[in-house]
């Protein structure tokens, strides 16, 4: 298994962690923001693949912001695509 932590930009959470097994989310947690939406986030993705989980969050907006947390997790998976 694998865990990795981002910092995040641009939002109110400030970090979330992922752990990845074979490709898939296993679990993840943001620290801060807004917390049902957060976890609702996480509870989606866990069982998803990495793939799927950028495909389906990456561009959203939060209000007038040019991110989000979901879109922040979405970043947060293309960086660890990239390092693999």
């Amino acid at each position: 298994m694998e865990h990795i932590t981002y910092k995040t930009h641009g939002v109110c959470s400030r970090q979330i962690d992922i752990d990845i097994e074979d490709g898939v989310i296993i679990k993840a947690q943001y620290t801060g923001g807004c917390s049902g939406n957060t976890q609702g986030v996480a509870a989606l993705i866990s069982g998803m693949t990495v793939e799927e989980a950028v495909k389906r969050l990456k561009g959203i907006h939060c209000g007038p912001r040019p991110t989000s947390c979901p879109d922040q997790m979405a970043k947060a998976l293309e960086e660890y695509l990239e390092n693999k």
